[in-house]
C-alpha cells in the first residue's frame, strides 16, 4: 500500500485521469474530493461491501433459494 501525506488543497493523481483533492480537514475527519470518468465506480468501503453482498444475493438462482428453504425445514424436521 502506498501511503502519501498531503495538506489541505493539495491532489494526488491516479493514472491520467483521476485526481483526489484534500478539500476539507476538520479534526479526525478529512474530506475528499474525487473527479474520474463516469465509468469509474467510486464508493466508500461500506458501500461497495454491501453491493457485492447484495449482487451475490441476487445471483442465487430462486430455485436455489427455494431448495435451501426446503432443506432447512427438512433438516428441522429430523432434529
Amino acid at each position: 500500500m502506498l501511503v502519501l501525506t498531503r495538506k489541505l488543497g493539495e491532489t494526488i493523481r491516479i493514472g491520467d485521469n483521476i485526481t483526489v483533492k484534500i478539500v476539507d480537514l476538520d479534526g479526525r475527519h478529512v474530506k475528499l474530493g474525487i473527479e474520474a470518468p463516469k465509468n469509474v465506480s467510486i464508493n466508500r468501503e461500506e458501500i461497495y461491501e454491501r453491493i457485492q453482498r447484495e449482487n451475490h444475493a441476487a445471483s442465487i438462482p430462486k430455485d436455489q433459494g427455494l431448495q435451501n428453504i426446503a432443506n432447512a425445514l427438512r433438516k428441522a424436521e429430523k432434529s
